[in-house]
């Protein structure tokens, strides 16, 4: 049984797949936090935006099998395309490795689908995945050290940028962080830009699907 807030089809808003043609799986549940705005304050990740509770999302749902859910996503993707590009689905949460598992995975690359993974790193990942985006919270443990971009919210007193600059992946980008919702402050923007520029192996990230206005 999976359980999924939402499924969309969008353009991929953030990281090194920005302005992908993407479908979004956003699973139900997190690990590391609850949902509840009660317990936010004893979260790692405080600043989390996202609404992962339930199933009454855009196309949510309970869903008994790999089949059917696959079957479910594979429907979102236009039928109408041209060209060569490849169906691609993005699982993400909450965190999505507490329901993403190897049959999952098997059926959506029967559909041909390539698959990605947005994980706060903390739960190993199953064989399969295509693209590996890991964005680390706090001081939670990270167990998965290698992947294909590493997304860091910034600024994250606990979780300085240095801490995961030695890792194995193959981008590493800072990812202003909001805090005029959440304590009033103005954004990081300035801050983040000076840091790349000091540090390159960092780059800039940005949420475009912000910016333009998309889920």
């Amino acid at each position: 049984m999976y359980s999924v807030k939402e499924a969309f089809y969008t353009l991929q808003g953030e990281g090194a797949r920005a302005g992908r043609a993407s479908v979004f799986c956003r699973f139900t549940g997190c690990n590391l936090w609850s949902g509840r705005e009660a317990d936010r304050a004893s979260s790692p990740c405080r600043f989390c935006d996202t609404d992962f509770v339930g199933t009454d999302g855009q196309h949510g749902g309970r869903f008994r099998d790999a089949t059917s859910l696959a079957d479910h996503l594979a429907a979102l993707w236009p039928t109408n395309t041209v060209g060569k590009a490849a169906p691609y689905v993005v699982f993400t949460g909450g965190e999505p490795l507490l329901q993403l598992d190897a049959s999952l995975i098997e059926a959506m690359h029967a559909r041909d689908f390539e698959v990605a993974v947005e994980t706060n790193g903390t739960i190993e990942i199953p064989a399969g995945i295509d693209w590996l985006c890991v964005s680390p919270k706090g001081t939670s443990r990270m167990v998965v050290t290698r992947g294909d971009e590493l997304k860091l919210v910034y600024p994250q007193r606990d979780a300085p940028p240095e801490r995961f600059a030695h890792l194995d992946f193959q981008y590493f980008y800072l990812q202003p962080m909001d805090l005029t919702p959440l304590h009033g402050e103005g954004d990081t923007m300035a801050e983040v830009v000076a840091y790349c520029l000091r540090t390159p192996q960092w780059q800039l990230s940005l949420q475009t699907h912000k910016i333009v206005g998309i889920d």
